[in-house]
């Protein structure tokens, strides 16, 4: 018998809260909480996180600036994914990224419209830019966690190939 050997793959990460009201101190990130505990969960060392306004110029500084000190791997945004005039996460996620990872918001939408009708209404969108994945989540501390059910389970594998560990995707043989 074959024995699977099991690994904690360690990957640094960084949450950006995107929240008129968060920052400037009117309510509290419950969201940014969600995804900290999930991060820990999945191993990953927490390296930044911040606040920042719904403004295009300021979170696509943050997203660039935090990406291109190469210390994070992965960045997940939380906020600013809706359809309300302010909601510009997207839009700045877009115009930093080198490369668009599709799947992720797929498969967020995908699975949580199950739980929701509401979830078609997600603009949420993910790059990566250098060595690093961004994802953008919703707002909601309900919905991020919905969304990281889905994503969570990929998001290793996206790191080590970003960074060049794993070349060749294998499926294992019956048997083995």
């Amino acid at each position: 018998m074959k024995v699977a050997s099991l690994r904690c793959v360690l990957f640094s990460a960084g949450i950006l809260t995107v929240s008129d009201k968060g920052s400037q101190g009117q309510r509290l990130d419950r969201s940014g909480e969600v995804i900290r505990e999930n991060l820990s969960r999945m191993g990953s060392r927490l390296v930044k996180y911040e606040i920042v306004p719904d403004e295009i110029p300021v979170i696509a500084d943050r997203l660039s600036e935090w990406a291109d000190e190469g210390g994070m791997d992965v960045i997940l945004t939380t906020g600013g994914t809706g359809l309300a005039p302010r909601d510009v996460t997207p839009e700045a996620t877009l115009s930093i990224v080198d490369k668009v990872v599709p799947g992720f918001a797929e498969a967020m939408r995908g699975q949580t419209l199950s739980v929701t009708p509401m979830a078609m209404l997600s603009r949420a969108v993910a790059g990566v830019r250098g060595r690093c994945l961004i994802i953008n989540l919703p707002g909601s501390p309900k919905a991020v966690q919905e969304c990281l059910d889905v994503i969570s389970p990929a998001i290793p594998h996206a790191v080590e190939i970003i960074k060049g560990e794993v070349t060749e995707h294998s499926v294992p043989k019956p048997g083995t």
